[in-house]
């Protein structure tokens, strides 16, 4: 399939750059600056049973530094339900999970590479490939910059996708698979009236990601109310379970859903989906041992009904960390103690419904959130010296948007 740009994405493009739309320049040959590009993903037509969305495909804007306002250059829509998108650490690369059950007779979903012109922002596709299992719900690059790491949310199970020298992904070196007891559908430590259930019916890995140093990778599954660890073999490209804890149990009921390291990988922030709590632990970079400290909830004590919390995320400076509630539509502020430890400061309107995912701009001036049933983005100023939030009045249009990258041009 060939990457298709809309019409009237491009020509909103070149109209905010003050270019004539009858002259149709490509993105390359426009005057060059830095810019901020932010690529915002989420669900589309072609999406999983019972979720497909209003979505597009990859929207692609730019960011004002002074205000955070997003301006749209263009939109990639050959490319069904990107729920999730990463950026590779040199900005050279973007892949995108497509959040289906469908691409080949094996009812898996599948991840597509993307080059990424690091002068206009523009995407052209490389390959795609299959993602080890269905629903896919998360990814991330390995520490070394070798793997794409896959969380197949109904496959239950982890693929891990080597990343060829030209950014094309090759086939599975290691699909994981986990299994464990049935758990119950609703936590017994849930906020007061809260009727939401999450899935535990079986294995349904959420979020993998490596720590810190590389040496280890985790994955939360939300079905089985673990958080489990492996190291990665480089060479292989294949899954070890740490000898001494290979999984953590959490709450029974919490359905673990993302997790968060601080900046020196002695401390994990473990976002509990269906009690709206978080695990504050320390974690043994020698070992990969997690032990928990605190567990806090992301609303506060008046907070009655249902609520999911959803996206977690640390300010830059570590001093502050940000929890999106679903259906009770807030964001909880927390101030990080120098044990590592957490204190509630704030629970504030998200001005929009059902936010997913959170991400900062790279200067760490504004946060934003993507709205996946008001099909907005919304973005707060970040006081960076009190960690306060402040709404900045800007609400983007994107379909049933989920999930963000960012990258500064040269």
């Amino acid at each position: 399939m060939k990457s298709n740009l809309t019409r009237r994405a491009v020509i909103a493009g070149l109209a905010m750059a003050g270019v004539p739309v009858a002259s149709r320049p490509s993105l390359a040959e426009l005057p060059q600056r830095s810019r901020t590009i932010c690529y915002i993903g989420g669900y589309t037509q072609h999406g999983p049973p019972g979720g497909s969305g209003n979505g597009e495909g990859i929207s692609v804007f730019e960011m004002n530094p002074d205000n955070g306002s997003l301006s749209a250059l263009m939109t990639y829509v050959d490319i069904a339900s990107p729920s999730f998108i990463v950026i590779s650490q040199d900005s050279r690369f973007l892949y995108a999970l497509s959040e289906i059950e469908d691409f080949n007779a094996n009812h898996e979903g599948c991840v597509t590479a993307f080059s990424v012109n690091r002068k206009s922002g523009e995407l052209t596709k490389i390959n795609v490939m299959r993602s080890g299992g269905a629903i896919p719900a998360h990814l991330s690059i390995h520490h070394s910059g070798k793997y794409v790491m896959v969380a197949n949310y109904m496959g239950g199970s982890v693929g891990i996708l080597p990343i060829r020298p030209d950014g094309s992904l090759g086939d599975p070196t290691d699909v994981v698979r986990n299994t464990g007891p049935r758990m119950p559908d609703r936590a017994s430590d849930n906020p007061p009236g809260n009727f939401a259930v999450s899935d535990h019916s079986g294995s349904h890995v959420h979020m993998v990601a490596s720590d810190p140093s590389g040496r280890f990778v985790l994955a939360c599954d939300a079905g089985l109310d673990r958080v489990y660890v492996w190291t990665l073999d480089l060479h292989t490209g294949r899954l070890v379970p740490v000898a001494k804890a290979p999984f953590i149990n959490m709450t029974p009921g919490s359905a673990p859903r993302h997790f968060a390291f601080n900046a020196k990988g002695n401390m994990i922030y473990i976002l509990g989906e269906q009690d709206s709590k978080v695990v504050a632990a320390t974690f043994n970079a020698e070992t990969g041992e997690i032990v928990p400290q605190q567990t806090v909830s992301t609303v506060t004590p008046h907070f009655r009904g249902s609520s999911l919390a959803a996206g977690i995320l640390l300010s830059p400076s570590g001093r502050y960390l940000y929890v999106s509630n679903r259906l009770g539509d807030s964001l909880a502020s927390f101030h990080v103690n120098d044990d590592g430890t957490l204190n509630l400061v704030d629970e504030i309107w998200m001005h929009a419904d059902y936010g997913r995912s959170m991400m900062f701009d790279p200067s760490g001036s504004f946060l934003f959130c993507a709205n996946q049933r008001s099909d907005s983005v919304t973005s707060f100023r970040v006081n960076g010296a009190t960690g306060e939030l402040q709404f900045t009045w800007n609400f983007t249009p994107v379909g049933s948007p989920t999930t963000f990258a960012f990258m500064n041009t040269i």
